[in-house]
Order: structure tokens, then C-alpha cells, then sequence
């Protein structure tokens, strides 16, 4: 007897539908066909002891399975209940024409004992389903709620083998898991553990940053140790704006994809914060593997990426960030295909002054050799840093500063001006897709709306000569004197604007680091 269902598999961050066959036959023994990797051949040995488990015995004719497209290989273990829902069927414990089976997507991994366990991607999953239009969707349990955020599609979160052939079967029912996706996605907004209101002082710190928020501006902070940092680059997602309903969608995706979601999540309604270790490899970095998966700068998508001890990092896992931080998307390019991850990400990074930790210290001397503090900022390339428009310093506290109980501006007053200023940039930039702020202008819109007039002009020659600000400061500097001018509310840049945006391009001075 021969019967279909209906899986899938994921490719990048989207899925397709498997069709997978099972025909009972005469003859004797089991064949597994259409490029299927270790873990789904391994699939028939969990299968045959769920079916011990459920008392369903197997046929002792021949059973061949088929999963097609047959050209494209089929990973993970995430087949095994549709391949058992086929092969139940064809041994009749599963009615066929009963069952319907053609109007659902099965997926799941087994247990030995017939209980099912979470897979990773079921969002892209449920989200093809519904483009495809079955019906319905039966996932583990732990899945449910991640799949039920699509809207249009009955989706079915199954504990057990027996449930999926008692639901079948007509015989038993599984609660269809129903989650209102606005309501979930409003109940969730802005949920965050950290506030601007926690960090003392660090005035001009906390500018910086709003107008790197304002601006979608990647940022560097140098200084040292205990300056605040860290605890300024965790709070940078509460000032962004929040996520749009689509942006989540999108988030929840990757993380989807990337097997992050926890059970009880269903859709990521704040912006993601990743901070992966200065020891990793520049697959883990930007995605990839023998089997792609998305790395730290797409999980990162639509949030923000920290690189803490930036010269830390392995120079060739820095280097590969320099497409992706222009381009906003990873591709993985393979013999048979070739795989695009999304990257639109903030870049916060963090960086001591030289080895020691204390150049430029107010009260410790730097004790580092002659030539070190230079040989340590080289560690970091002039490419790199061309894409990071807001070079920072941070300076450390004062006692008075420290001892202080006075709390700080909050991240929700910050987060109103940075809104409003991210509004003029979608009204500026509506016919143009693709752009949502200052730092992604192309060169066309950098010239139409970074014009300076004759005072700014003559400023900005004076700070090249006298700074030694390099030519690639030039429209870094620009920009965000634009997002400056939007925070104000202004429609053109003015000398203000130019004189603070210049501040802020520390590491391109001919004197830094010249001890």
C-alpha cells in the first residue's frame, strides 16, 4: 500500500515541503531513499521501538520511504513522525482515506518510548505550510506555541506517537494550540531587564549612544577597565525603537531556525542582544558549517551585536564582518546551493586603550613599553573601522560620580526622542526599500541630504587639517551630524551638528596611540 505525507525541511531561514513516501510491499526488509543523512537513516530504529511502545506491530512485508525531492539532502531528526504517520498507515493502523493525511505537515522528533520531542525551525515551518495551504500542522507539544503564532493554519502540539494515531484514527483529539499574535506581540513590547536610569554619570556617553540609536550608527568605546562599558552596550536595546510586528516575525525566524526558542516562547517581541566570547570562530560569527546554520550577526538581526575586548577577537573573525556590516545580509555559498542569512544589526563594541588597560587614565599610569599601545588599536583594521561611524572614549567615574544616588535619565524618556527622530528618517527614505535610517544611505542620498553649507564646509576642512582625520572619516562624520540634526528636529545640518559629530571620530586622529 502506498501512502504520502507531508514534512519539511529548511533551508536558510525559509522551509519547503518534503513529500515523504512509504510503500508496503511484498518482499522483505526496509529501505530508506532521497538523500537522507545519518540521523534520519537512524530514524527507523526510534520508530520501530516508539511502535513496541504503542502496540503497534510492525509489517513483516517490505517497506521502501521515499523523501522527495530526491536531489535535496534531508537533515535531522525532525523526520521521524511523518515516516512513522506513512508507515502506520501503510500497515493500516493509521486509516488513509480517514485521516486525511494529505492536508497536513507532520513533524517531530521520537523518543525510544514513543514521546515526542522539540525540533528547531517551526516557525518557517508553519509559516510555508500556510503558503502552501494545508490545512493544518502537528508538532511536538514543546513547538506549539511557536507555530500557532501563524495565523490561518490549525496547528496541533502532539506529546506522544499515540496521540498523532488516536487524532488520526478519529478516536482522539488534540487541543489545537491558538495564540492571538498581536496580543501576544503587544503583551511582550519592551520588556527589558536593564535602564539607562541604573548608570551613573557617563553624560556624554549616554549621548552618544542615543544618537547611535537615532541613527542606526555602529559604535567603539575605548577605555578602561570598570568605566562602564558593558553596562552602557546591555542597555542599548531599550532605547531602540521597538520592533515592528514584521521585524519580529523575522527575528523569531532565525532564532527559530537556529533551535534558540524556549517552550514557552512564541514570538520575540524585543529586539535581540548578543554577546557572543572574544574565542569565537568566524563560522559561529557570521554562519555556516557543514550544515548552515545562521550565526551571532543574523540571531543578532534587528538588534544588536557587542563585541566585547575587541582586539581579543581573532583578526580573520573581525575581517568577515566587513561585508555583512555593508551588505546587512550573510551568504553561504555551497556546491548545490547558496544560502542567504539576513544582518541588519547595530555594532557595539568595546575595547581597552592598550594592554595594560589604563592609556589616557586620569589617575594610573599606563604602564605598557613604547610602541604597544599603537601595536594593540592595529590589532583592529582601518576596514573595520571605517564601518563604525561613533568612536568613543569612555572615561572613567569620579568618586563623587560613583557614590552618587541620584538616578539617570531613563531608557523610556531616551527612547521617545530616538523614536521621534527615526519617524523623519521613514518619511525621508519611504521611497526608498531597504533604507530605515541615516546609516544606511547610499551615496546618492548621503549627497542629497548631507549637504553643508558654506560655515560647515569651511569647519569641516579646518578639522580634517588640524585633526588628521582621515578621508574615510568624511561621510561617516556627515551622517551623523544628519542624525544629530533629526534628534533636534531641524531640516538642515548646521555648524552644532558638524562640531559634535566630529567628537566623535576618536580613533582617526594622528595622535592616538603614538606612545
Amino acid at each position: 500500500m502506498l501512502v504520502k505525507t507531508f514534512g519539511s525541511a529548511i533551508i536558510g531561514v525559509n522551509a519547503v515541503i518534503i513529500t515523504i513516501e512509504v510503500n508496503v510491499c511484498d518482499g522483505i526488509g526496509l529501505s530508506m531513499v532521497g538523500l537522507p543523512d545519518n540521523a534520519v537513516k537512524e530514524s527507523t530504529e526510534r520508530i520501530f521501538s516508539a511502535f513496541e511502545q504503542v502496540g503497534c506491530k510492525m509489517s513483516s512485508k517490505k517497506t521502501i520511504i521515499n523523501l522527495a525531492p530526491a536531489d535535496l539532502r534531508k537533515e535531522g531528526a525532525s523526520y521521524d513522525l511523518p515516516i512513522a504517520v506513512g508507515m502506520l498507515a501503510g500497515m493500516n493502523h493509521i486509516s488513509a482515506e480517514r485521516a486525511e493525511l494529505e492536508k497536513y505537515v507532520i513533524m517531530g522528533e521520537l523518543s525510544l518510548d514513543g514521546s515526542l520531542r522539540p525540533i528547531r525551525g517551526v516557525l518557517p515551518i508553519a509559516i510555508e505550510a500556510r503558503k502552501q495551504k494545508y490545512k493544518g500542522l502537528i508538532v511536538p507539544a514543546a513547538n506549539a506555541r511557536e507555530a500557532a503564532i501563524v495565523n490561518n493554519l490549525e496547528v496541533y502540539g502532539a506529546h506522544s506517537l499515540r496521540e498523532v494515531i488516536d487524532f488520526f484514527n478519529g478516536v482522539g483529539e488534540i487541543e489545537q494550540t491558538i495564540v492571538d499574535t498581536r496580543a501576544e506581540f503587544a503583551n511582550n513590547l519592551n520588556h527589558y531587564d536593564y535602564d539607562f536610569a541604573d548608570v551613573k554619570g557617563q553624560a556624554g556617553a549616554k549621548r552618544a549612544l542615543e544618537i547611535a540609536a537615532a541613527g542606526g550608527h555602529n559604535v567603539i568605546m575605548i577605555g578602561p577597565p570598570g568605566s562602564g562599558k558593558t553596562m552602557l552596550a546591555k542597555r542599548m536595546p531599550s532605547i531602540l525603537p521597538p520592533l515592528s510586528l514584521e521585524e519580529a516575525l523575522e527575528t523569531t525566524q532565525i532564532h527559530s531556525v537556529a533551535g534558540k526558542m524556549r517552550q514557552e516562547d512564541s514570538l520575540l517581541a524585543v529586539r535581540p542582544f548578543r554577546a557572543p566570547h572574544h574565542t569565537i570562530s568566524d563560522v559561529a560569527l557570521v554562519g555556516g558549517g557543514t550544515n548552515p546554520m545562521p550565526g551571532e550577526i543574523s540571531l543578532a538581526h534587528n538588534g544588536v551585536l557587542f563585541l566585547d575586548e575587541l582586539p581579543e577577537f581573532k583578526r580573520q573573525v573581525l575581517e568577515v564582518m566587513r561585508q555583512p556590516l555593508e551588505e546587512r545580509r550573510v551568504t553561504i555559498a555551497r556546491a548545490k546551493m547558496t544560502i542567504d542569512y539576513p544582518a541588519t544589526f547595530m555594532l557595539i563594541a568595546a575595547m581597552n586603550p592598550c594592554p595594560c588597560g589604563y592609556y589616557n587614565h586620569p589617575k594610573i599610569a599606563c604602564t605598557c613599553p613604547p610602541g604597544a599601545v599603537k601595536k594593540y588599536m592595529n590589532k583592529v583594521s582601518g576596514p573595520l573601522l571605517d564601518r563604525i561611524d561613533i568612536q568613543l572614549e569612555v572615561a572613567p567615574l569620579t568618586n563623587e560620580q560613583l557614590m552618587t544616588s541620584s538616578p539617570g535619565e531613563s531608557s523610556a524618556a531616551i527612547r521617545e526622542r530616538v523614536i521621534a527622530a527615526r519617524a523623519i528618517q521613514t518619511a525621508r527614505f519611504a521611497g526608498h526599500p531597504g533604507i530605515h535610517c541615516n546609516a544606511q544611505m547610499n551615496t546618492k542620498l548621503f549627497q542629497r541630504y548631507c549637504v553643508l553649507n558654506a560655515r560647515c564646509q569651511q569647519m569641516m576642512s579646518l578639522a580634517m587639517d588640524r585633526l588628521g582625520l582621515s578621508a574615510r572619516a568624511y561621510d561617516r562624520i556627515l551622517k551623523v551630524a544628519r542624525t544629530i540634526a533629526d534628534l533636534e528636529g531641524v531640516p538642515d545640518i548646521n555648524h552644532e551638528h558638524l562640531a559634535e559629530a566630529i567628537t566623535y571620530r576618536s580613533l582617526d586622529r594622528d595622535s592616538w596611540g603614538m606612545v
